[in-house]
C-alpha cells in the first residue's frame, strides 16, 4: 500500500524530463519569433541613422545662421568668394577658408560659435561622415547628407533619388558609391 501510494506521488510531483524540453524547446522558438520580429540589428542601424540625421539637421542650421550674419557660407573667405561648395566631407580640411580649417571647427570658432566646439569635436571622433554640397547660386540650398545604415533610412534615400529632385540637388548623392558607401544614395537635407 505504501509503494502504491509512492508512486501515485511522484507521477503527481514533477515533471518528466520529457516535459522539460519539450518546454525549453518552445520557448526557444519563441524567442527566436520574437528576436527576428524586433531584428535589434536593424534597430541599432536605425538609432543611429536617427543621430546622424539629428546631426545633419544641427550642422544645416548652424550653416544657415553662419550665412545669415556673416553673408557668406562657412567655406568661403569672404563674401565675394564664390559660394559653391562641391560634394565633400564636412571633416576635410576647406583651402578655401581661413587656415584651411574643417567646416565644422569654422563654424564653432570664436566668433561666429554657431555649435559648441564639443559638438565639433564630436563629431570629428564619429564613425560616419556628414557630406556637404551646394550649388553655386544663391537661390540654391546648402544640402547635408549622410550614408544611411538601416534599411528604412536606405528605402528613403533610395525614394527620394527615384522621385523628382529639386534643380540645386546633390547629383553625389544618389548612386555614388565613394561618399554614401556601397548602398549608392545618401539621406539630404533640406
Amino acid at each position: 500500500m505504501k509503494s502504491k501510494i509512492k508512486n501515485q506521488r511522484s507521477k503527481i510531483l514533477g515533471f518528466t524530463m520529457i516535459e522539460l524540453l519539450i518546454v525549453i524547446a518552445v520557448l526557444g522558438v519563441l524567442a527566436v519569433a520574437v528576436l527576428s520580429a524586433i531584428n535589434p540589428l536593424e534597430q541599432i542601424n536605425r538609432g543611429r541613422d536617427t543621430g546622424s540625421r539629428s546631426d545633419s539637421e544641427q550642422i544645416l542650421s548652424a550653416v544657415e545662421r553662419f550665412y545669415t550674419i556673416q553673408q557668406y557660407y562657412p567655406w568661403m573667405k569672404a563674401a565675394d568668394d564664390t559660394d559653391q561648395f562641391d560634394w565633400g566631407s564636412l571633416m576635410t580640411s576647406v583651402t578655401r577658408a581661413t587656415g584651411g580649417a574643417l567646416i565644422v571647427d569654422v563654424l564653432a570658432a570664436v566668433g561666429s560659435e554657431e555649435i559648441k566646439q564639443s559638438f565639433a569635436d564630436r563629431l570629428k571622433d564619429v564613425k560616419y561622415e556628414l557630406f556637404a554640397y551646394k550649388k553655386l547660386g544663391t537661390e540654391n540650398s546648402p544640402y547635408i547628407c549622410f550614408s544611411p545604415k538601416s534599411a528604412s533610412f536606405q528605402t528613403e534615400a533610395a525614394s527620394r533619388c527615384d522621385g523628382t529632385l529639386p534643380g540645386d540637388w546633390p547629383s553625389s548623392a544618389c548612386a555614388n558609391t565613394t561618399g554614401c558607401g556601397t548602398k549608392g544614395n545618401c539621406v539630404c537635407l533640406p
